[in-house]
C-alpha cells in the first residue's frame, strides 16, 4: 500500500474541501481499509458524466486498497434530496425508485471494479427504525440547526413552504453513516451540510472516534456551463449514450471548460496540455477532442472512440453526412415535422419537437423548418431529417 502522503496526494486530486485533512492522516495509518461511502439517489433512471466526478474519486479509494460502498438510497430517495431546492421537492413511488436503481447497479461498474464494490440499499435499515427509531433520531438535532443550512434559511425567510419530512432527509443520510460506520463519505460542495450532519450523528449516536471524514467534490457543470449537469436541463452526457452523441455532446463544450472536465473526468495531468495550448503550440479543438475520445474510450471502447472521432470530422470539419444514418419508412403520403421528429425517436413527445421546431433545431434535407405544423410529403426518395447537430435519419415512403 502506498505511504500517507502518497495516498493523500491522490485524493486531494480534483477535490473541492476535505474536512479534515489531519483526521484523514490519522485514518490512513490505521492498520486497515478504510470505509469509504458515496451515496445516490436513484431519483433518475440514468447515470451522466456529473454523477461519475464522484465515482472516479470512489475509484481513487478502491485502487488505493479501501473499502468502496456504493450505496443506493432507495430510501432516502423517495423524500428527495432538499440540497439546493428552492421549493419542496415531488416525492416518487416505490415502483420509480427501484427502476431507477436497478439501472444504476448496471451503470457504475463502467467506472467502479465490480468485484470490489460493496452495493447497499439504505432501505435494509432505515426502514426499519419504526416510529421510536424516527423519534430518537429526530431527537438528536434542532430545527435551529436546520435552519443554519443556506437553502431551509432562504425558504424559512421568503415564507416558502418547508415540508418536515424534507428535515429528515439530512438525518437519514447521517444515519447511513451511523449504521456503517464511514471511515469517509464524499459528496458534492451542495451535500456538504448533510455530511456535517452525519459527522454530529456518529458522534451522537458514540460510533467509535474519530467522526468520518467528508471529502466534497466540485459540481460539473454542463455542456452550456453556468449550470450543473442535469438531464432536466438538457445539459448532460450519460454514461450510456452512443460513443457518437458523447463525443460530440463533449466537442461543444467551451474551450474553458475543458479544463475542468480534464480534471474531474480524467486521471492524466492536463497542466502541460493547458501550457501548450496558451503558449499557440496546440489548439484547443485538437486538445478537445483527444479529451472526447479518452472519454468515450472509458463507457465504450477505443475503437468506438475512434470511429465516433471520424463522424464527427466528416459531419462537422468536412460537412459530410455520416455513413449510418438510421433509416426510417412510413406508410404514409405526409407527415407533420413534429409528429416526425417524435416518430423517429429525436423527441419524447410531440409538445419536445414542437419545442425543437420553435428553437430553430430542425431541417429537412438541409432546409430549416419553422413551423412545428409544416407538414413533409414522403415518397420513395428518401429525404435528411436532422435535429440539433449530431441526429440524423433518412425518411422515405414505404
Amino acid at each position: 500500500m502506498k505511504s500517507v502522503k502518497e495516498q493523500i496526494d491522490i485524493i486531494k486530486r480534483g477535490t473541492d474541501e476535505i474536512i479534515s485533512i489531519p483526521e484523514l492522516e490519522e485514518k490512513l495509518a490505521l492498520d486497515r481499509p478504510l470505509v469509504v461511502k458515496a451515496g445516490f439517489d436513484p431519483s433518475a433512471p440514468d447515470i451522466h458524466l456529473g454523477h461519475t466526478v464522484l465515482l472516479r474519486k470512489m475509484k481513487h479509494f478502491q485502487d488505493l486498497g479501501h473499502d468502496v460502498h456504493f450505496l443506493i438510497g432507495d430510501f432516502t430517495g423517495r423524500i428527495g434530496d432538499p440540497s439546493g431546492r428552492s421549493k419542496v421537492r415531488k416525492q416518487l413511488s416505490i415502483e420509480a425508485v427501484i427502476e431507477n436503481a436497478k439501472t444504476y447497479k448496471k451503470q457504475i461498474f463502467k467506472i467502479l471494479d465490480k468485484s470490489r464494490t460493496k452495493v447497499e440499499f439504505n432501505s435494509s435499515w432505515c426502514s426499519k427504525l419504526g416510529v421510536e427509531g424516527i423519534f430518537d433520531l429526530a431527537s438528536r438535532y434542532t430545527v435551529a440547526r436546520m435552519l443554519e443550512r443556506d437553502d431551509f434559511c432562504d425558504r424559512y425567510h421568503n415564507e416558502e413552504p418547508i415540508s418536515i419530512i424534507e428535515f429528515l432527509y439530512p438525518l437519514l443520510q447521517a444515519y447511513d453513516s451511523v449504521v456503517m460506520q464511514a471511515d469517509v463519505e464524499l459528496g458534492g460542495t451542495d451535500q456538504k451540510f448533510n455530511l456535517l450532519v452525519g459527522r454530529d450523528m456518529q458522534r451522537s449516536y458514540m460510533v467509535p472516534p474519530p467522526p468520518q471524514v467528508i471529502i466534497t467534490m466540485p459540481i460539473l457543470e454542463g455542456l452550456r456551463g453556468a449550470d450543473k449537469m442535469s438531464k432536466s436541463l438538457n445539459n448532460y452526457v450519460g454514461v450510456s449514450e452512443p460513443p457518437e452523441e458523447m463525443f460530440g455532446k463533449l466537442m461543444s463544450i467551451s474551450d474553458d471548460m475543458m479544463w475542468k472536465y480534464y480534471e474531474l473526468l480524467t486521471d492524466i495531468e492536463y497542466q502541460p496540455l493547458k501550457q501548450k495550448v496558451d503558449n499557440g503550440e496546440a489548439h484547443p479543438k485538437e486538445v478537445k477532442a483527444e479529451l472526447a475520445k479518452m472519454i468515450v474510450s472509458e463507457y465504450h471502447s477505443e475503437k468506438a472512440a475512434e470511429k465516433a472521432r471520424m463522424s464527427f470530422e466528416s459531419v462537422f470539419a468536412r460537412k459530410e453526412l455520416p455513413e449510418d444514418i438510421q433509416k426510417f419508412t412510413f406508410d404514409l403520403d405526409e407527415i407533420s415535422i413534429a409528429d416526425l421528429v417524435k416518430k423517429v425517436g429525436f423527441a419524447d413527445s410531440t409538445s419536445a419537437a414542437r419545442r425543437l421546431v420553435k428553437q430553430n433545431a430542425v431541417s429537412i434535407s438541409g432546409k430549416k423548418v419553422r413551423d412545428a405544423n409544416f407538414m413533409i410529403r414522403l415518397d420513395a426518395d428518401a429525404k435528411i431529417l436532422r435535429v440539433g447537430k449530431r441526429k440524423f435519419a433518412k425518411i422515405s415512403r414505404t
